[in-house]
């Protein structure tokens, strides 16, 4: 038989949780922040499942290359102005202990969201002051533009309005049509990829958004029956000014295999850092060029 001798054991004492009025230092100090809402619950469930890759692709992205930081977050918890606490108890210290991030913190917001994800009206308002009075960024992640159609202040902020995708996914004819626009400068005048592109309704205007690419509508088929723009006018990807803020907005993204191409890796980051002021390509709306 083996015995087992109690040993001495020392006594291990915890220190008190912090109180409320702490603070605590920042590991980001000093970098470029972004906060991205990933956010499909009121909208497409399984035609979305690449939401997962497209947000660690973007957080990513954001770390290779030193341009940004990314919070992931899929509620809208921290889409306000106002002080943001945890609901739970932190260390026995009470809910108040649990303070989180608000977007005082953040350069730019990028959504991945569908459907009408929970904002107060509060909530819709401060994001866009954020945007438009303090001059921060905004980017819309494809089914982005799918989202809140019961507040039209959002879509005049993007620029547009998701209206069916006639060819799903497909190996898409691209033409670019700013290829000086940072994320641009690399490709080829036209070229194919293969996602999920969309149709846009009003608000999208010419008059208000800068186009950076749009299908070549010559190679596609227009008697397809959800085919709704008479003027064959199919933007993949815009930019504008909101105010003093930025947006850029995008289509692609639907698919896994779309978050592993690097050009949709580089025009997403590039399109990040314009947002983020870290370049200054000029906004210069445009008429559909000839095809």
């Amino acid at each position: 038989m083996v015995m087992l001798l109690a040993a001495s054991v020392p006594l291990v004492t915890f220190a008190a949780p912090p109180g409320p009025d702490l603070k605590f230092p920042d590991p980001y100090a000093g970098k470029k922040k972004i906060l991205i809402i990933g956010d499909i619950h009121t909208g497409a469930q399984i035609a979305h499942d690449g939401i997962s890759h497209a947000l660690g692709t973007l957080e990513h992205m954001g770390r290779e290359s030193g341009a940004y930081v990314a919070f992931i977050r899929t509620d809208t918890q921290l889409v306000t102005k106002d002080e943001v606490f945890g609901t739970g108890d932190y260390a026995q210290g009470g809910p108040k202990q649990a303070r989180a991030r608000n977007l005082s913190y953040f350069d730019a917001v990028v959504f991945y969201t569908n459907g009408s994800p929970p904002l107060t009206d509060k909530q819709k308002q401060d994001l866009l002051s954020f945007v438009h009075d303090d001059g921060k960024g905004f980017v819309a992640v494809h089914t982005a533009t799918a989202s809140f159609y019961d507040w039209p202040e959002y879509a005049d902020m993007v620029g547009g309005y998701f209206d069916n995708h006639p060819w799903n996914v497909f190996e898409a004819p691209v033409i670019v049509e700013r290829p000086e626009f940072p994320g641009w400068q690399k490709l080829p005048q036209s070229f194919t990829m293969r996602d999920e592109m969309y149709q846009y309704r009003a608000p999208y205007s010419r008059d208000k958004v800068d186009v950076l690419a749009s299908l070549d509508a010559s190679k596609l088929d227009l008697t397809n029956k959800n085919v709704h723009r008479a003027d064959h006018d199919f933007p993949i990807a815009w930019v504008r000014n909101y105010g003093k803020g930025r947006v850029f907005s995008s289509t692609l993204g639907h698919t896994d295999q779309s978050w592993d191409d690097p050009r949709v890796q580089t025009i997403y980051l590039e399109g990040i850092k314009w947002v983020l002021r870290m370049s200054d390509a000029e906004v210069k709306p445009h008429a559909a060029p000839a095809r």
